[in-house]
């Protein structure tokens, strides 16, 4: 079947975001379209350059008979910093507290559209870093960490609270809990994590760190390592931080029960991502 230029160029942009960080050889766009490799440079040419007019990622072409082109998500500050806004304003709703302060999320960590917005703005600062897993301890960290790992196209590995059969044989420690100080467990299956991965740890709230830091002591177990740290939300008021390396995308600066005020900004997600350029 012989493609139009315009069909040619529809497929290849759904196949490039469909697949980030995936090198593509210019022979499978070329046999897949039945077009010679000139054309299929001078159309990813074209998307290469859409691509970073319009703020949804950048091309890398990696020269070489084994080459071929490479999809990266980037969001810019320009659409990224009004996302951050708006979820600022939909989390500082007097109606999310809930008694004993804590605030509820269920609704935006449930609601697909900003779940995958975040994770795009997540992904972007570590998309050209090696990644080869995203971890997350359950339950609400979950869609956030799909979300971010589906941008890096790795696999999301959860950390759990009590074992399940279906595990199989686990690693367990022990931590302290960073706000409450209590001792608690978590456990990873043995088969989920290779030794030596690169782990990006994503999760949906962050107080002390306490939950993130048993993580990093879980990884040691395995002899993997730390590629990075991100948060939707981290707890501003913490006297004592044990995690100092993160990047968060807000933060939750006073929460005021008896006025029924929670007071949000803009997290250092803007701030440390600049700093990696």
């Amino acid at each position: 079947m012989k493609f139009r230029r315009s069909e040619r160029l529809i497929d290849m942009t759904n196949y490039l975001l469909e697949h980030p960080s995936q090198l593509v050889p210019l022979t499978f766009f070329a046999d897949r379209y039945g077009s010679a490799k000139s054309s299929i440079s001078e159309d990813l040419g074209i998307i290469k350059e859409t691509f970073e007019q319009r703020g949804i990622g950048t091309l890398q072409t990696v020269p070489g008979a084994a080459g071929g082109v490479k999809y990266y998500v980037n969001v810019s500050d320009d659409e990224a910093k009004p996302f951050v806004a708006e979820l600022c304003e939909m989390i500082a709703t007097p109606d999310r507290l809930l008694p004993g302060g804590y605030l509820y999320m269920t609704d935006i960590l449930g609601d697909p559209a900003i779940v995958q917005k975040a994770g795009r703005i997540i992904a972007s600062a570590y998309a050209h870093e090696k990644i080869d897993v995203v971890m997350t301890v359950a339950t609400k960290g979950i869609p956030l960490a799909y979300a971010v790992a589906s941008q890096l196209n790795v696999p999301v590995v959860i950390v759990r609270r009590d074992s399940k059969v279906t595990e199989g044989s686990t690693v367990s420690i022990n931590y302290v809990s960073g706000s409450a100080k209590r001792i608690q467990t978590m456990l990873l299956s043995k088969r989920s994590l290779a030794e030596g991965s690169k782990v990006l740890i994503v999760d949906d709230f962050m107080k002390a760190g306490g939950t993130v830091m048993g993580m990093i002591s879980l990884l040691e177990e395995f002899n993997a390592h730390v590629a990075g740290i991100a948060v939707l939300i981290e707890d501003e008021k913490i006297q004592e931080r044990l995690v100092d390396e993160y990047i968060s995308l807000v933060q939750l600066s006073d929460v005021d029960v008896k006025e029924k005020k929670i007071n949000v900004r803009e997290g250092n997600y803007f701030v440390k991502k600049n700093e990696k350029v």
